[in-house]
């Protein structure tokens, strides 16, 4: 039922430990306050007599009062002290079975005479005896509802966790299904949520990794067919050493366009282990501000311009910097491929209310939002490419736990914009300079 490090049994122990001991202190308290407030209307019942009697009365003589008091159940003495004693005594005493209440009351302080009362209490000690005894019981019976509770409670309380626990028992790659956060409760939402993104991106990464695999066997398929064919054509008859040279010159640049295949296939890996490196704090704009100075001699180099545009003056995040630089860089390279001559790149970041927004702008040719330009090997555009680079970067966008996007200009220019947004809630924003 319980494991060796239960939540469940630790609840358990807590709860009944905590609810026995207060049922425990408030009987007590009470069981004495109860013997309390009887003592003291006994205390107070045998010091009125007291008072009457040492008071006086002038149609009654002390006679009287025995007389009287004797058919209350009182038993009232004068009693002589050899000492003076002014304050008033009252004590309890045991006779066989019975119990007694005492009290002395000053009556003539210069004859050294104390008006004696006592009154039997064994019916009130045997009452207060049973007042304790149902106590007791209560309490058993409290502590017994309180297990009971207990347990209901821990079990209500598990009983998502066990849910939630069955259905992913229950998943594989392929079969899985987000979770309905809908039917939890309120306290079990974060959990549902982070468990279905974490589907998303399982499901995500099973979808691209079928792909990948099939993508690079159609890839490497390809020039392998080339090379044998042209191989082929070549030995069928006696050629010229000019086209032996023509044929091992196709073989080569096949045999290069295979090794950036392979490259980009091993970036893959790469990626995977740099996903594993502890994240460290850093200032994102910092970074930005590198990197768009890295490729600003690129972009001139190309008869490019390179603008940027960063708010706010920092943004401090606790992320992996080569997941960020790839993303980056990426970004950059692509639009600079597809950006014309004498066009403009622009690289700028501002912060909104879900956290730091990094945008890539260009003014190439766009691109058909209809097909996912995230999946590898897909490609557009008239630039060639291996089309694996916007797949490391959407791998590299969920390790950070960012949003990433492809869109096209929406402000009358043709071009892309690919964006980057990184979450506030785990970073710790710069205060601007002024």
């Amino acid at each position: 039922m319980f494991s060796k490090h239960s939540i469940r049994k630790s609840f358990l122990i807590q709860l009944i430990f905590s609810s026995a001991s207060l049922i425990v202190i408030f009987s007590s308290a009470l069981y004495f306050y109860i013997e309390k407030s009887i003592y003291d209307e006994k205390h107070q019942e045998l010091l009125e007599y007291a008072k009457n009697v040492s008071m006086g009365n002038a149609e009654r003589s002390i006679e009287d009062y025995l007389i009287l008091d004797n058919f209350l159940s009182l038993d009232v003495k004068i009693v002589q002290l050899q000492s003076h004693h002014k304050d008033i005594d009252l004590y309890e005493s045991t006779k066989g079975k019975h119990s007694y209440l005492t009290l002395l009351y000053p009556f003539n302080e210069k004859e050294l005479s104390y008006i004696q009362v006592t009154k039997e209490i064994t019916p009130t000690i045997k009452l207060l005896d049973k007042i304790l005894h149902y106590i007791f019981i209560i309490n058993i019976a409290g502590f017994l509802l309180v297990i009971l509770y207990a347990v209901a409670l821990s079990k209500m309380l598990v009983a998502p966790v066990k849910t939630l626990s069955s259905r992913l028992s229950n998943m594989n790659e392929h079969l899985m299904k987000p979770i309905k956060v809908e039917e939890l409760p309120l306290e079990f939402e974060p959990l549902g949520i982070t468990i279905n993104h974490l589907i998303s991106r399982i499901q995500n990464f099973v979808k691209y990794q079928k792909e990948l695999f099939i993508g690079t066997a159609h890839e490497l398929k390809t020039p392998l067919a080339v090379i044998k064919l042209k191989n082929q054509v070549t030995l069928i008859k006696k050629r010229s050493p000019e086209e032996y040279i023509d044929a091992l010159k196709t073989t080569n640049k096949t045999i290069d366009e295979m090794n950036i295949i392979v490259s980009n296939i091993l970036n893959i890996g790469r990626q995977e282990g740099a996903q594993l490196d502890k994240p460290i704090e850093v200032d994102v704009i910092s970074i930005l501000k590198e990197k768009a100075n890295d490729f600003k001699l690129l972009a001139e180099n190309e008869n490019k311009k390179l603008e940027m545009s960063f708010q706010p003056d920092g943004f401090m995040a606790t992320l992996q910097v080569s997941l960020l630089n790839q993303i980056i860089q990426n970004f950059l390279q692509n639009a600079l491929k597809f950006t014309p001559k004498e066009k403009t790149v622009l690289l700028r970041s501002s912060q909104d209310d879900y956290g730091l927004l990094i945008e890539v702008i260009d003014e190439g040719c766009g691109i058909d939002e209809s097909v996912d330009l995230f999946a590898p090997f897909k490609r557009q555009g008239n630039k060639s490419g291996v089309g694996l680079g916007l797949f490391l970067a959407k791998s590299a966008a969920d390790a950070l736990g960012a949003k990433i996007k492809l869109e096209n200009r929406k402000d009358g220019v043709e071009g892309t914009i690919a964006s980057l947004q990184l979450n506030s809630k785990l970073s710790c924003i710069l205060p601007i300079k002024k």
